[in-house]
């Protein structure tokens, strides 16, 4: 069985349930011992992750369970940025009187979910971590029962994501049906004895498996719930989603369709090719219009998502590189970016609109700075993290022989700057609509700086990092 290839998962599932039963004889002012349990809890499964990559692919659980050192990376990865988000949202909860351990325990089921899909290594466990981290989210975005808008967003989302995971079900079983296995080597088998341009049923598999992804995504044209949920949902639940979980979804992309149907790629990259497109388009026009800034970093998510699956969809250990540099540095940067509006918000106020960013660089010169780091990033201007991320995906695409769509992205790249830099003409140079001193305690603060300063430094030596991903793929075999 080899179950302690799985140690982390259940250290971390033993913990979350340690923490409920403490947090039954907790009194109210002592919530914050739930909390710190809770980011002991990921930085010990951190290390638990970092000490199975040893530069073997090992599997266990009767072949369904997978450890390589992408899965260690991507678990790192999400371990990490749930911490930070944990930080930044504490402030959130308090000011919005809204803190309740529940928060932290329902975003570690999501991790955990997170952590089942990153080494799943058969189709049903996969859809297992997904749907642990569809059902945790869709309570979190109705955390605030007392805000109609939360409500309807959580609606939004579960129908729709019900939607999306029926379609992935339904792929899935096609695929079973044809090939008699689950498991994804065993699947990569039956994949690779056909001709999938001429095989419909194996092509209409691949459609639903895709579409089922890509709503993960928030890829066009399964985007519809992306905007309204992240304008309707709490700011904290807002940057968990918009940030954390895109890890996951790129970790679902690489096992099921680069990992088990990778001699398939003629059929799937047309697909990621045309959401991709559709979705760098779509995001930046869109986005230009929104004077909502959580609805505008709505719509700057769909494009970044799109460049994702662009580098996914060379199918080669470049692109995927590059598409698991860009995941990871674009999750750093959407966190920071609504960490700042978190900032922004006290008791009674929350901050959402590209108003409510005027004159900060007088109120704080520092955050304002910050900030600019992250929009900076965001929009792909040297020398932050974001412009090479972007390169590095332009050039993977390049190297396959897409030339037109790589000259696409690099108009779309320039086209899209323009809303970034409105918020940040906003912020240097209007007027600020409101005096009232931005508060924060020092981790928040140690955090934000941290999260700021490694945007410029990552953007000045990106090795470091695209050294370990493309060392990741290679052991994985991609």
């Amino acid at each position: 069985m080899n179950i302690a290839i799985a140690m982390p998962e259940i250290f971390l599932l033993s913990t979350i349930c340690l923490i409920l039963l403490i947090d039954v004889f907790l009194r109210e002012d002592c919530r914050m011992v739930s909390y710190l349990l809770t980011q002991v809890a990921v930085l010990a499964t951190a290390l638990l992750a970092y000490g199975a990559m040893d530069g073997n692919k090992t599997t266990g659980l009767n072949g369904m369970y997978v450890s390589d050192d992408l899965a260690g990376v991507l678990k790192i990865s999400i371990l990490l940025l749930t911490f930070g988000v944990f930080v930044y949202a504490r402030k959130y909860l308090k000011d919005q009187n809204i803190w309740q351990s529940e928060f932290f325990l329902l975003a570690l089921f999501a991790v955990l979910g997170m952590l089942i899909m990153v080494s799943a290594n058969h189709l049903l466990v996969v859809y297992l971590g997904l749907e642990l981290l569809a059902l945790s989210m869709y309570a979190l975005v109705a955390f605030n029962r007392d805000d109609g808008r939360s409500s309807e967003a959580a609606m939004k989302y579960f129908v729709l994501g019900a939607v999306a995971s029926g379609l992935l079900l339904y792929g899935i079983s096609i695929l079973y049906g044809l090939s008699g296995k689950l498991e994804l080597t065993e699947v990569l088998a039956y994949v690779s004895a056909q001709n999938v341009l001429e095989n419909i049923p194996l092509l209409f598999a691949l459609v639903f498996i895709v579409a089922g992804i890509s709503f993960k995504f928030g890829a066009v044209p399964f985007h519809m719930w992306v905007p309204d949920v992240y304008q309707g949902a709490p700011t904290a639940v807002t940057m968990f989603l918009g940030s954390v979980p895109k890890v996951a979804a790129l970790a679902m992309l690489l096992r099921v369709l680069a990992e088990s149907m990778g001699t398939a790629q003629a059929g799937w990259a047309q697909l990621l090719l045309v959401f991709g497109l559709l979705s760098v388009f779509l995001g930046n026009f869109v986005a230009i219009a929104q004077l909502n800034l959580k609805r505008m970093l709505a719509y700057s998510t769909i494009a970044h998502m799109g460049f994702i699956l662009l580098g996914a969809m060379t199918g080669t250990t470049d692109g995927y590189s590059a598409a698991l540099f860009y995941t990871i540095t674009y999750a750093m940067m959407a966190a920071g970016g609504f960490a700042i509006l978190i900032l922004l918000g006290r008791e009674g106020f929350e901050a959402e609109t590209l108003d409510d960013l005027k004159g900060l660089n007088e109120r704080n010169p520092w955050y304002a700075f910050v900030m600019m780091v992250f929009l900076f990033s965001m929009a792909g201007i040297p020398p932050t993290v974001g412009f090479y991320a972007k390169l590095s995906i332009i050039q993977a695409v390049m190297q396959a022989g897409y030339l037109w769509p790589a000259v696409f992205m690099v108009l779309m790249s320039v086209i899209g700057a323009y809303y970034y830099l409105r918020a940040i003409k906003m912020m240097y140079f209007d007027k600020p609509e409101q005096d009232a001193p931005i508060k924060a305690d020092l981790d928040f603060t140690v955090l934000i700086s941290v999260n700021g300063v490694l945007m410029v430094l990552l953007g000045l030596f990106p090795s470091a990092l695209m050294g370990i991903c493309s060392a990741a793929m290679v052991t994985s075999h991609l």
